[in-house]
C-alpha cells in the first residue's frame, strides 16, 4: 500500500539559493519521498549520500573551487544523510551563497545539532521540515473515520513507519520493528558520538518506555542504571536529537503547587515503544492502554501541528497533590487544556486551572472524539 505523505509536493518547497532541511526518524521514509520528487523534476539534480567518502571530502572541504565543482552545472543537490559530512553546515552555506540560482535538499536521520553544524551557518538560508512516522492526517485520505477507529488497536501496538503500516501480517510488522529497534534505533548515536555503551542506552530506553505520561527524574533513572544524573541527560538529549523520543516540560506561571522540574517522555512511534519492551500484545489483553493513548494522542498532535504549521508551545501540568492536565497548548496568547482518557469516564477541569487560568480552554480527548483532534 502507497500513502503519499504531506511533503508530496516538494517542489513547492523549494527556492533557489535556500537549503531545505528534512529531518526525522531512520526508515520513516524520507529518502523515498525525495526520490519520488526527482522522478518528477525537471531540473537537472545530482543525488548523493553523506556516507560516500569522496561526498564528505569535498562538502566537507570547506573550499569554494571543490564546492563549485562537485555542484557542476546542476541546479539541485540532494544530498541524504547529511549530518555524516564534517562541516557540512559551512559547506552549504558557501554553496548557497555563491552559487547562484541553485536549490539544495538535505536529510537528516539525526537533527543535525546531534553533530553541532549547521545552526548558525545556514541562519536565513534555510527551511525546516520534519517527517514523522505516517501521521492520521495522511492516512484519512485512504481510510475512513469508521475504518481508522476500528484499526486503532494497531496503530497503539505496532505504530505508523511506512513498511507497518503497508504490511498485512501481524507477525511481519512484529519482525520489522524488531529488526529496526536492533539495527537502526541507536545507530546516529553510536556513530557520531562514539557512545561504546549500547546496553545502557538500550536499558535506559527501556525504563522510559514503561513510564510513559510519568514524571522522569534523572537522578533515579541514574541509580538504576548505574550512571551519574548528568550522563543520563546527556543520553536523553541524544534521544531527543535522534528522534526516538519527545521531552515535554511542565508549565507553571503563578501557582506555587505547580510541578515544573522533572519532565515527561513520550516516543515518537509506539510500535518502537513496544519493541523495546518486546509486548506486542492485543489492546484487550494489556494493562498499558492508558499509557499507550496518552502517548498516541500527544505524537499525532504533534504531527499535525508540524504539518499544518500550527505554532505553539507545549506542555503538562501537574501539581504536588496529583491534579493534572496531560497537554497545554499556548498558541495565539492563549492556553488550551487536553486531558487524555481512554474510557468514558467523565472528567472534571481541574478546580485549580480554572482559578489560576481564568480564560483557559479545557477539553477532554476520548475515543468519541479524538479524530477530530489529530486530523
Amino acid at each position: 500500500m502507497h500513502i503519499d505523505r504531506y511533503y508530496k509536493d516538494i517542489g513547492k518547497l523549494l527556492q533557489a539559493n535556500k537549503v531545505v532541511l528534512i529531518y526525522g526518524p531512520r526508515r520513516v521514509g524520507k529518502t523515498t519521498l525525495i526520490k519520488e520528487f526527482l522522478k518528477s523534476t525537471e531540473l537537472k539534480y545530482k543525488e548523493d549520500t553523506g556516507d560516500n567518502f569522496s561526498v564528505q571530502e569535498q562538502l566537507g572541504s570547506q573550499s569554494m573551487d571543490k564546492i563549485r565543482d562537485y555542484v557542476g552545472s546542476n541546479e539541485l543537490i540532494f544530498i541524504d544523510e547529511a549530518q555524516k559530512i564534517p562541516n557540512i553546515g559551512v559547506g552549504l552555506k558557501l554553496m548557497v551563497d555563491n552559487i547562484p540560482g541553485i536549490k539544495v535538499i538535505a536529510t537528516g536521520s539525526s537533527s543535525f545539532e546531534l553533530a553541532g553544524q549547521v545552526g548558525e551557518p545556514l541562519t536565513g538560508r534555510k527551511y525546516t521540515y520534519n517527517l514523522f512516522p505516517i501521521a492520521h492526517l495522511e492516512l484519512k485520505n485512504y481510510y475512513s473515520p469508521f475504518e481508522l477507529k476500528e484499526n486503532l488497536d494497531k496503530w497503539l501496538v505496532f505504530g505508523a513507519y511506512p513498511e507497518v503500516v503497508s504490511s498485512v501480517f501481524d507477525e511481519d510488522k512484529t519482525k520489522y520493528l524488531e529488526e529496526l529497534v536492533d539495527s537502526y534505533l541507536l545507530k546516529d548515536i553510536l556513530e557520531l558520538e562514539k557512545v561504546k555503551n549500547a546496553k545502557v542506552l538500550r536499558d535506559l530506553l527501556r525504563l522510559l518506555a514503561f513510564q510513559i505520561g510519568g514524571e522522569v527524574s534523572h537522578s533515579e533513572i541514574g541509580t538504576q542504571l548505574g550512571i551519574d544524573s548528568k550522563t543520563v541527560a546527556r543520553y536523553l538529549d541524544l534521544f531527543e536529537k535522534s528522534f526516538i523520543i519527545y521531552n515535554l516540560r511542565g508549565f507553571s506561571r503563578n501557582l506555587r503547587k505547580e510541578i515544573t522540574k522533572k519532565g515527561k517522555y513520550y516516543f515518537y512511534d509506539l510500535g518502537v515503544r513496544n519493541a523495546l519492551i518486546a509486548n506486542f500484545n492485543p489492546l484487550s489483553h494489556r494493562n498499558d492502554q492508558g499509557e499507550l493513548w496518552e502517548n498516541f494522542l500527544f505524537m499525532e498532535r504533534l504531527k499535525k501541528r508540524s504539518y499544518m504549521r500550527i505554532y505553539a508551545n507545549d506542555y503538562f501540568w501537574r501539581t504536588w497533590d496529583q491534579k493534572e492536565i496531560d497537554l497545554i497548548e499556548e498558541r495565539g496568547g492563549k492556553l488550551f487544556g487536553y486531558e487524555f482518557k481512554f474510557g468514558n469516564k467523565k472528567i472534571k477541569q481541574p478546580e485549580e486551572w480554572l482559578k489560576t487560568y481564568k480564560e483557559a480552554e479545557f477539553q477532554v480527548i476520548n475515543r468519541d472524539n479524538y479524530l477530530d483532534f489529530i486530523v
